[in-house]
């Protein structure tokens, strides 16, 4: 068996068994229904962690396929792969969904994305540091990692996996991974000048808007707020999760939490946006 092994380095998330079921022991299950998809963040726990429990505690516990689609690709990029038969986690490896990938290997081919899948060699944050949540909230499920670029055929892969889904008699759910507004000089991000009339704008204007918008599902405006006002820095797994809801009737989306970077600290210059979101099914899907 082949493991794709951690990159991050120490201080991105707890690196032991026993660190990281203390941090997450208590994110409790949701009581409503179970969500089919879910949108988290992708920062270091100690910013964005309690947040990314919220999706994933919000998501099926009996999926036996956990899609987890990752980010930071531009428009035109191919959708990426880990090729691997494993992901190495501080509470074991998970296994790969070797069949559906083949199979979403081929559905993403040319003429739906401009370029044939590849693999993914990349050290990459997006989809690495959610793996030990997806090993401790779905300790039995296998995983199918990928990475999608910023447009709108990314929208179309989430309602393909959905028909693939079914195709292959899968209990699949999908978890897209995103931050929300990078603001401050760091960044080169600064419309609102500094300070807290800053802070609030991105609070209550930039990363709202977006929220919106993905709680509307609406692909448009979705890409629209994340490249134009710089709302979300990875889309493409946002619109492929709000696809895959679409395609598994789910309903208008439902924002489960939300925090800054800067929320709890006495001062901050540059900052970062975080949501947790979830899409909960009331019918068939199409």
């Amino acid at each position: 068996m082949t493991l794709r092994k951690r990159c991050l380095p120490p201080g991105w998330y707890p690196q032991e068994e026993a660190q990281v079921r203390a941090f997450l022991r208590g994110a409790a299950r949701d009581k409503g229904r179970s969500a089919c998809a879910a949108v988290a963040p992708h920062a270091g726990w100690a910013y964005s962690g309690a947040i990314a429990a919220r999706a994933f505690a919000a998501v099926d516990p009996d999926a036996d396929t956990i899609a987890l689609i990752g980010g930071h690709l531009p428009a035109g990029s191919p959708a990426l792969f880990a090729e691997e038969d494993g992901l190495e986690t501080p509470l074991g490896p998970l296994e790969i969904d070797h069949e559906l990938r083949s199979a979403l290997r081929q559905a993403l081919s040319p003429p739906l994305f401009q370029r044939q899948t590849a693999r993914d060699r990349y050290q990459d944050n997006t989809v690495e540091v959610l793996l030990p949540m997806a090993a401790y909230f779905f300790p039995r499920a296998r995983l199918l990692p990928l990475r999608l670029p910023e447009e709108a055929a990314s929208f179309e892969a989430g309602k393909a996996l959905a028909r693939l889904g079914k195709a292959f008699n899968r209990r699949l759910a999908v978890i897209g991974s995103t931050d929300l507004t990078h603001y401050g000089e760091p960044y080169g991000f600064t419309p609102q000048g500094t300070g807290s009339a800053a802070l609030e704008w991105v609070r209550e204007v930039n990363d709202k808007a977006f929220i919106e918008a993905v709680l509307a599902g609406s692909p448009e405006d979705m890409l629209r707020r994340a490249v134009q006002d710089r709302a979300a820095c990875s889309a493409g797994a946002v619109l492929g999760a709000a696809g895959f809801a679409l395609a598994s009737g789910a309903g208008r989306g439902e924002l489960l939490a939300y925090s800054t970077s800067a929320d709890g600290r006495r001062r901050s210059e540059y900052f970062v946006g975080y949501a947790a979101i979830a899409w909960r099914p009331t019918g068939d899907g199409i």
